[in-house]
Order: structure tokens, then C-alpha cells, then sequence
């Protein structure tokens, strides 16, 4: 195993699962639809904008934990290889869940959008 390797390996398997420097935002409190004031809507939709923007940023560094698990899993011992499978599944799983809770978000605020238009009609 090259230099390059074993650098590449202990980045990626460093921490614990070799995504602990990867954190994920919180989802924002939505506002209820029927019950809310425009600034309510809006500022429901300023933090739907935040959470997606730092959503793209945790991608990104999960986007990078697997590409590095990708190359580590190239070279080394069987055990270097399965360590860095491993952190790749975790980091694609983690990846996927971000993606999916960025659709949820943003389909429950258009949710609130449509209620809160019924709520308010004209």
C-alpha cells in the first residue's frame, strides 16, 4: 500500500464510520398553514432555504467521505478493504437519507403553502 493510500484509508476511517466530521442540519419547525400569518409563511420558507443550503453542504462532505472510501477500497489488506466498504455504505446510506429528508421538507411546506392559500383565499 502507497503512501497516498494509507493517508486516503485513515481519513476515511478516522472517525467512526468515517463520517463523524460530516453533521447533518436539523429540519426546520414548518409553519401550520391554516393558522398562519404570511410572515409566518415566509419566514417557513427562509428556514426550508437555510436547511436546504446546509443540507447541499453535509452532501458534499458525504460526497467526499465516499469518494475517499471508494479509493481506499482500491488497495490494502481485506480488512483495510472492508473497513473501507463499510464507511462507504454508511456514507451513501447517510447520503440517501439526506436526500430524502430534503423531499419531505420541502413536500411538507408546499403542504402548509396549499393550506395556508385555502386559509386565506384572494
Amino acid at each position: 500500500m502507497n503512501i497516498k493510500s494509507v493517508l486516503t484509508l485513515s481519513l476515511v476511517l478516522g472517525s467512526p464510520l468515517g463520517i463523524a466530521e460530516c453533521v447533518g442540519p436539523e429540519a426546520p419547525s414548518l409553519p401550520d398553514g391554516t393558522s398562519s400569518t404570511m410572515q409566518d409563511m415566509i419566514a417557513g420558507q427562509t428556514a426550508v432555504k437555510e436547511f436546504q443550503a446546509a443540507n447541499i453542504e453535509y452532501m458534499g462532505c458525504l460526497e467526499k467521505v465516499i469518494a475517499a472510501a471508494e479509493a481506499a477500497g482500491q488497495e490494502g489488506s481485506d480488512e483495510d478493504k472492508a473497513a473501507a466498504e463499510a464507511a462507504f455504505t454508511e456514507a451513501n446510506n447517510e447520503y440517501n437519507s439526506a436526500v430524502s429528508k430534503e423531499e419531505e421538507v420541502a413536500g411538507q411546506f408546499n403542504t402548509e403553502i396549499r393550506e395556508y392559500k385555502a386559509a386565506n383565499p384572494g
